[in-house]
């Protein structure tokens, strides 16, 4: 679909229109690359003063959305046409996002949408957003071997459902039909939803008492970690937006304000929603893999039914050590014999619901299932069995890492140079952080590894300790026993 842009000179004007007040700051091009920015024209600025003001009813959230489809038909009714998408903060921008790009590009009589300052703004986005999800087949492919493969094949395929729930939900209305749809006066495609979808994960911002929103000229600041971000985005008294200089922090004429999009974001998490990789991040800091239920585990489907945690686990620093997170491993870890149960229990409502037990205790979360095997007496065993699992996971992935690097070789010549180098800085931080994680949990795993009934332990217990706990022993020594028996009934 057409777009229409306005320079970035004109956005002092459409500030004064709406009453964006500033202090001592303006919004200029930086460069090409790098884009808009907001740049210091004070001879001095600090004492935590406001640079931004931008009116409550600027901030693009899910309450003003609503608000504009009261005076604006053909809004309210693609919001209504898509249920329950357009009640989450998602749905509703991205759909708001959507229609002020129709209403700009359908011209004459059938004048689609109310245009309000919005709309305007929408005009000084950028033309491209550089993240993954615009990247060629032979780019995507350069991500073998990352947390951002399985990222960015999971986001694709959740942006084509909800374009196909677009379609599906607005194909009835007669001018969606005709200015969207039709193969011959419709131009939405998805490659446009990707840009609207773009607009929204690179500039969203958690503002104090809104939730996740876009703020205009806010959202212009560029991002800056630690000490070297500027100024923090809030929330005045009367609900408008601000941008306020942090404390100890003074500038001169010329200086660029910028911002945090997260100082604990990963290197993965980065690259998927802002584009690029700061200069001075020397980890990944955290990734995510994805852990499957073994096809020969009784129990499972069972499992997949229940699980409502992410299928897999979050590996992170935390003062320079490796620490992981992830319920699901637990249900990876245990099964019938430990005291995991399943049983298909009767609703109020007469229907049939599966429930999952520990030892006859019902649970509600898989966090409550760690915190039952934690009291449980084999903990120790579950434990050695969690950290094998998460060993052999991240085992998994270095090997997928080392495989793709013949991919690497034969791409390098066909693709974006700064899209090349912003993967192989990904693929680099990550391998450091799985190469750590590996070898710290190889301290914590028993030489007994080996054995078929024990497969993993705990983060926070020391190898020795393991294999020196008595409960572990009596575990083996039992299994031990168990495999003999088997072997004599077999010949007997």
């Amino acid at each position: 679909m057409r777009r229409e842009y306005l320079p970035s000179g004109a956005l002092q004007t459409w500030m004064n229109l709406n009453d964006i007040h500033r202090k001592g700051i303006n919004i200029e091009l930086l460069s090409e690359q790098k884009g808009a920015g907001i740049i210091t024209t004070a001879e001095s600025l600090d004492n935590e003063i406001i640079l931004i003001t931008v009116p409550s009813q600027l901030v693009l959230s899910p309450e003003n959305v609503w608000l504009f489809a009261k005076s604006d038909t053909h809004l309210k009714e693609v919001l209504e046409a898509v249920g329950e998408y357009s009640r989450s903060t998602r749905g509703a921008i991205l759909i708001f996002l959507l229609m002020q790009i129709t209403h700009s590009a359908v011209a004459g009589s059938d004048k689609i949408g109310v245009s309000n300052p919005l709309t305007e703004y929408v005009k000084f986005l950028p033309p491209e957003v550089p993240l993954p999800t615009f990247w060629a087949e032979e780019e995507r492919a350069l991500a073998a071997g990352t947390s951002l493969q399985a990222a960015l094949e999971a986001k694709l395929k959740s942006l084509d459902r909800e374009f196909s729930h677009l379609h599906d939900s607005t194909k009835s209305i007669a001018w969606c039909q005709k200015h969207w749809w039709n193969t011959e006066t419709g131009g939405l495609t998805f490659q446009d939803w990707k840009v609207v979808d773009a607009m929204y994960r690179s500039r969203a911002l958690e503002l104090p008492g809104t939730g996740h929103a876009m703020v205009p000229c806010i959202d212009m600041a560029n991002h800056a970690g630690g000490d070297d971000t500027v100024a923090l985005y809030d929330t005045d008294v009367d609900d408008n937006a601000i941008l306020v200089l942090r404390d100890c922090k003074s500038l001169k004429a010329s200086d660029e304000v910028t911002i945090t999009y997260g100082d604990e974001k990963g290197a993965c998490e980065m690259l998927f929603s802002y584009g690029f990789i700061e200069d001075t991040m020397t980890s990944a800091r955290e990734l995510f893999l994805d852990l499957d239920i073994p096809d020969d585990d009784p129990l499972a489907m069972a499992k997949k039914a229940v699980a409502k945690s992410a299928p897999g686990f979050r590996l992170f620093l935390k003062n320079g050590s490796i620490n992981w997170e992830g319920d699901y491993v637990w249900l990876v870890c245990v099964n019938e014999e430990d005291g995991l149960d399943f049983r298909l229990l009767q609703t109020t409502d007469g229907e049939k619901e599966l429930k999952v037990f520990w030892n006859d205790d019902e649970i509600e979360n898989l966090t409550k299932l760690r915190r039952l095997a934690r009291e449980d007496g084999l903990w120790d065993v579950f434990h050695l069995r969690a950290i094998a699992t998460l060993q052999g996971r991240i085992e998994q992935q270095l090997q997928e890492l080392e495989r793709s690097q013949a991919i690497i070789s034969m791409a390098e010549c066909g693709v974006n140079d700064n899209t090349y180098q912003r993967i192989m800085r990904l693929r680099e931080l990550e391998e450091q952080l799985m190469l750590q994680a590996y070898g710290e949990f190889d301290e914590q795993v028993s030489a007994s590894k080996q054995s078929a009934c024990v497969l993993n332990a705990d983060i926070t217990f020391q190898k020795n300790q393991l294999l020196e706990s008595r409960v572990v022993q009596d575990y083996l020594r039992a299994a031990t026993a168990d495999r003999e028996q088997a072997t004599e009934d077999d010949f007997s």
